[in-house]
């Protein structure tokens, strides 16, 4: 496939010197509909009764295990914080508890995958300069209606590290997304900072590096969006969500992405693959 690079001067700029960029109408209803259509299927299928592994960004040192490692080559299903009573039983359906599901979609399923590998996605990454670039990880998160969990600031290349940095987020809204059901927050330029800290896997498990910093809430500005509409994250940009209070969820597909040319894989990341991800393109 001949890729060609798609965003225009403007875009660029925008997303150099902001740190974020949103893309309206980025995939066709067809393409959401498909998705939340295809995770209602895989939920369907789900047996909750396998795995009551929570993911929490608040609490994210004690919430990792193998079922959570593992995930990285698989389709995994992890719960709200607040999905469990006192008697460890859900409180209400798995549909409505479920944090997010991850985190190999984009391999795995025939519909996240044709959505993932496809020219608008390349064409977007080689005009942010990506030469081989590979999804190394997927997640359909739900932000569900009254227990959507807080994401807590955070800089994407903390998790995913490449020497030099690479990782770009993709972010696509399957729902309207606004302040009210927990939309994304940024912190406009903060890219320009560098990296703060790193998420680093060790013998003992997983541990960050040093502390986070403060952030002044008064410095982040909502990135509200219409359903299909996708939002590009630079690695290095802080950002964050909050608790879904209200009675909308707001479903969106993340990927992430990372360059295999002239860059290296940090061997103390989370994600410690078996197969080596296919890229997207070589140019």
């Amino acid at each position: 496939m001949a890729v060609t690079g798609t965003l225009t001067a403007d875009q660029l700029h925008f997303f150099n010197t902001q740190g974020y960029l949103v893309i309206e109408s980025f995939a066709r209803s067809e393409e959401t509909e498909s998705m939340m259509n295809r995770m209602d299927k895989l939920l369907a299928d789900f047996d909750s009764s396998t795995t009551s592994s929570i993911f929490s960004t608040k609490n994210q040192q004690q919430a990792t295990d193998d079922y959570f490692f593992e995930s990285v080559e698989k389709i995994s299903f992890f719960f709200e914080e607040k999905a469990f009573g006192d008697d460890m039983k859900l409180k209400q359906a798995k549909q409505l508890s479920i944090n997010k599901v991850g985190h190999a979609l984009h391999e795995l399923d025939p519909v996240f995958k044709s959505f993932s590998s496809n020219e608008k996605v390349s064409s977007l990454l080689l005009s942010l300069g990506y030469k081989r670039p590979v999804v190394i990880q997927s997640m359909y998160i739900f932000k569900q209606p009254g227990i959507g969990g807080e994401v807590v600031p955070h800089q994407d290349n903390s998790f995913l590290y490449t020497e030099p940095t690479t990782c770009t987020g993709l972010w696509l809204a399957l729902e309207d997304a606004t302040i009210v059901n927990g939309c994304l927050w940024a912190i406009p330029g903060s890219h320009k900072n560098g990296l703060v800290r790193r998420f680093l896997r060790g013998e003992q498990g997983v541990y960050f590096d040093r502390p986070s910093p403060s952030y002044n809430q008064e410095d982040f500005v909502p990135i509200e969006v219409k359903a299909g509409s996708l939002v590009v994250i630079h690695g290095n940009l802080i950002h964050q969500s909050f608790e879904n209070k209200s009675q909308k969820s707001r479903h969106a597909y993340s990927l992430h992405v990372v360059d295999t040319d002239g860059c290296k894989w940090a061997h103390d990341n989370w994600i410690r693959r078996k197969v080596e991800p296919e890229p997207l393109y070589v140019s």
